[in-house]
């Protein structure tokens, strides 16, 4: 049940649901438990779902040509996590996700959602908000790269997010900066 009370207390924070309509909307998900090191999404795959986190923190991540990781999120609980860009234009996947941690995870097709969105109101409306708080999220972190040094950004990610230094290790830190992780190491020992 701590999957379904976690979602709830996470919609009503946006918007209020009947007891009949979440139990509807929570009938479209899929519970999922996953390990360290699982992976989720890996590129090129077909994209079927989007993932609210329950327990356990994801991360979302790219690899150039020249075998760079850059991590585009970390999801902890109550985050949500995709390539959306494979989900909504049901293309294949150009990012990956995996587990940082174990975890417990909702999994919600993107018909579902759609499905959802058309018969609720207040669903659309959840979905709206989440989607326009995080391009806000990435347009943020999109400005600090292009204006802050790695330090400031790091003290940014620090204060925003300071229980991801509990489980997140360094080097994954370093790739998210977009640094490597002996430059991290750098900024705080001297």
């Amino acid at each position: 049940m701590e999957g379904k009370e976690t979602l709830r207390a996470h919609i009503a924070k946006t918007t209020m649901l009947t007891d009949g309509q979440f139990e509807y909307f929570y009938s479209h998900f899929k519970r999922q438990a996953f390990q360290k090191g699982q992976a989720l999404i890996t590129e090129g795959d077909r994209v079927d779902y989007e993932y609210f986190v329950v327990s356990g923190c994801l991360k979302s991540f790219f690899i150039n040509d020249d075998m760079k990781m850059f991590i585009l999120q970390f999801a902890m609980p109550t985050w949500w996590a995709s390539d959306y860009n494979a989900l909504y234009h049901r293309t294949k996947a150009t990012i990956n996700v995996d587990c940082i941690t174990d975890g417990e995870l909702l999994c919600l097709s993107n018909d579902d959602r759609e499905k959802l969105c058309r018969e609720i109101h207040n669903v659309e409306h959840f979905f709206r908000w989440r989607t326009n708080k995080g391009f806000v999220a990435a347009q943020k972190r999109l400005l600090s790269f292009m204006n802050n040094n790695v330090k400031y950004r790091y003290e940014e990610l620090l204060e925003q997010y300071p229980e991801l230094y509990n489980i997140v290790p360094k080097q994954l830190i370093a790739a998210y900066l977009g640094v490597s992780r002996e430059t991290l190491s750098r900024l705080y020992h001297p």
